[in-house]
């Protein structure tokens, strides 16, 4: 099975179908990370393939967990899980924040060789990032440690927006001392075609921030 009909395929299986320009955007996402990776180790995952299912799908997954009109995508990396989610939902206006030069250099370039009019990338640390309004869903999968997280992410979620936090197995401990900024909803386990790893998307609710 070739590329395209792979990804075409985990799509469908994540009741994402794609459109001929979406599929086309991915793919050269794909392109653009295995390129790029070889001189400036972006990712530790390396082959068309094993990028398509350990970075592509496995950003796809979440897709359905997504609200509102503005998208935070904290500690981006390479555009992980923000430019995936962007192409699939144009609609949605997408910030991906690193402070690592090397990795906003790429999602910069991405963008405009992808030509994604929803997608503004920033070279800052999460502590230093003070938006306009705060944001309807932040998302990461780069965060070892959920606390961690919402100490930093919380306080730019709407109240009453999402958190979520990707994570592998299931995180029993992280779970036990979460702030009171914060309200669990739920923890998903998701199904990632071709990957036989655990996947977990955290689900939080925001309950204060300090920017409405």
């Amino acid at each position: 099975m070739n590329l395209a009909k792979s990804l075409a395929s985990g799509a469908a299986e994540l009741g994402l179908p794609l459109t001929p320009v979406q599929s086309d955007l991915l793919l050269a996402y794909t392109a653009l990370l295995e390129k790029w990776n070889e001189a400036f180790n972006l990712t530790a995952v390396s082959g068309t393939r094993n990028i398509l299912v350990r970075h592509i799908l496995d950003s796809l997954s979440v897709s359905p967990y997504l609200i509102g009109e503005r998208v935070l995508d904290v500690g981006s990396g390479a555009g992980l899980p923000g430019i995936p989610l962007a192409v699939m939902q144009p609609e949605r206006r997408f910030v991906l924040l690193d402070s690592n030069g090397k990795k906003t250099r790429f999602i910069q370039q991405t963008i405009l060789e992808l030509k994604l009019d929803n997608v503004e990338v920033m070279k800052i640390r999460i502590g230093e990032y003070r938006p306009g309004p705060a944001f309807d869903t932040v998302i990461s999968r780069a965060f070892a440690d959920l606390r961690d997280f919402i100490h930093v992410s919380a306080p730019l979620c709407k109240q009453g927006g999402r958190l979520l936090a990707m994570k592998g197995r299931y995180p029993q401990a992280e779970l036990r001392d979460l702030s009171d900024s914060v309200m669990l909803v739920s923890v998903k386990a998701l199904q990632v075609p071709g990957l036989k790893a655990q996947r977990h998307l955290v689900w939080l609710e925001a309950t204060k921030t300090q920017y409405d």
